[in-house]
């Protein structure tokens, strides 16, 4: 007798190395890889504009990739369980099958669809598939969870061994009968007025555009990475972000590309990405022990922090956010965010800085921002970024560090190379006084909107404060 069994794609976009799939295809006759469109089992953390223009390249993608291999994505809308459900009965699938996702809705939502799904007979079997460690493995002595990334660095290096690999299918054999299914223009992901319907000049989601972006760093790139990483002019980071975050290539991928044993990886520039890898993980597990961590400082104290009333700060924020700040640096970084839906990873610490302190605006109004503008939009990665930025996270930035984007801009654009790149009504400016908030103070260009020495200040007086509550 023939069994069939549905694999339930979600940021796991992929064919290859994918634990479900292969699970699903080595235990079962018949395959049934579905997508549902369930934005709201998200909660307040439904994937922002940039995030589903990617998501629905990706899924055109994915299911051109199974119409290779005699197989189809049924896409569904709506709720999960009654889609799932809808699917059994067409199919006559006994078995459900995913890779775990570890978000605070997530992570209820799928444990209570597993048991309603055993207890209607069903086989619910969830996979390893988006970290290295799941969050419980990597654990203090006393079984807590580390808040600081080198020691969590060491015990995952301690623990290592080679991620295990899954084989891309050759062929899907599918169910005896097909449930209806939308095409995936109907879901309107990017909606007709999404301002990154522009994004396809920049960036080409799915699975072998992944796999070929990694080659291609892991050639020509990742030798000089811990020189070029914070070097915003030059090409010498992995862009690997988004494809990491809709699961279309792994991090188990990733290591392999390091090293073909999967062991921890000889050389400077390769175990320096490694290490950014980890950070990752660290995020990931930080927010699943830490569920509020989206919305709550992680530092309680930082519940009392002075941040300047929403009235008050409004058209500074609006200002930030377009980039018109009359701060070089700092708008440089949101146009190329706006422009692309992506922002170096040392820009967005400058950027944050500059809204956390320089502005007094509270670091949870840049999380929102980037989560509907960053085409890598991950709650994990977004939520400790930005807390380590505004020093209320885990192993945060100390509350005295105020970056200096003029500093930062001369020490890591030295030639203006990015933000002459951005700001092009700066291009005449000379090199010394390319990164100074003055530069450039013509029509197009807004004149700086705040005192960087006396923000400053400003925002150590208000740190003290907290210090001694």
């Amino acid at each position: 007798m023939t069994s069939t069994a549905i694999v339930w794609f979600r940021r796991d976009l992929r064919l290859a190395d994918n634990a479900a799939l292969d699970r699903a295809r080595k235990e079962h006759d018949r395959v049934v890889p579905v997508f549902v469109w369930d934005p709201d089992a998200e909660g307040a953390w439904a994937p922002g504009a940039a995030s589903r223009w990617w998501l629905h390249h990706a899924l055109c993608h994915l299911d051109q990739r199974l119409g290779q291999r005699d197989s189809r994505l049924i896409i569904a809308s709506g709720d999960t369980a009654t889609e799932l459900e809808r699917i059994r009965r067409v199919t006559g699938a006994g078995a459900v099958y995913w890779n775990r996702l570890y978000e605070p809705a997530f992570v209820e939502r799928d444990r209570t669809l597993k048991a309603n799904l055993r207890a209607a007979g069903m086989r619910a079997v969830s996979c390893a598939g988006a970290l290295l460690f799941e969050p419980w493995e990597i654990l203090k002595p006393d079984e807590s969870p580390y808040l600081v990334f080198t020691p969590f660095w060491k015990q995952m290096q301690k623990r290592w061994s080679a991620p295990g690999a899954f084989a891309e299918p050759r062929t899907l054999p599918p169910p005896a009968r097909w449930p209806a299914s939308m095409p995936v223009a109907d879901l309107k992901l990017p909606a007709e007025d999404n301002w990154a319907k522009d994004f396809s000049r920049r960036w080409e989601p799915g699975e072998l555009p992944a796999r070929r972006r990694l080659d291609t760093f892991v050639a020509e790139a990742v030798a000089s990475y811990e020189k070029d990483r914070d070097r915003p002019g030059c090409h010498g980071t992995s862009r690997l972000s988004p494809h990491l975050h809709f699961g279309e290539v792994s991090p188990g991928q990733v290591v392999r590309a390091l090293d073909e044993s999967g062991q921890l990886p000889v050389g400077q520039g390769r175990w320096s990405f490694l290490r950014e890898i980890a950070w990752r993980e660290f995020s990931a597990h930080l927010l699943f022990h830490h569920p509020a961590l989206p919305d709550r400082p992680l530092k309680a104290q930082f519940e009392a922090f002075p941040w300047r009333e929403k009235i008050d700060y409004a058209d500074d924020l609006t200002a930030w956010q377009r980039g018109r700040t009359g701060v070089p640096m700092v708008d440089a970084g949101m146009r190329e965010l706006w422009q692309t839906g992506w922002m170096h990873n040392r820009v967005r610490m400058i950027v944050a800085s500059f809204l956390t302190k320089n502005l007094l605006i509270p670091w949870t109004e840049g999380a929102r921002w980037f989560w509907e503008t960053l085409v890598d939009a991950d709650l994990a990665n977004n939520t400790a970024g930005w807390q380590w930025t505004a020093g209320c996270g885990a192993d945060a930035a100390p509350y005295f560090r105020v970056f200096n984007p003029v500093l930062q801009g001369q020490k890591f654009d030295p030639q203006g190379h990015y933000v002459r790149r951005w700001c092009p009504e700066l291009a005449e400016e000379s090199d010394r006084d390319l990164h100074e908030p003055s530069a450039g103070e013509v029509e197009a260009t807004a004149a700086p909107i705040v005192d960087l020495k006396d923000s400053r200040k400003r925002a150590l007086a208000a740190y003290d404060r907290i210090k001694k509550t």
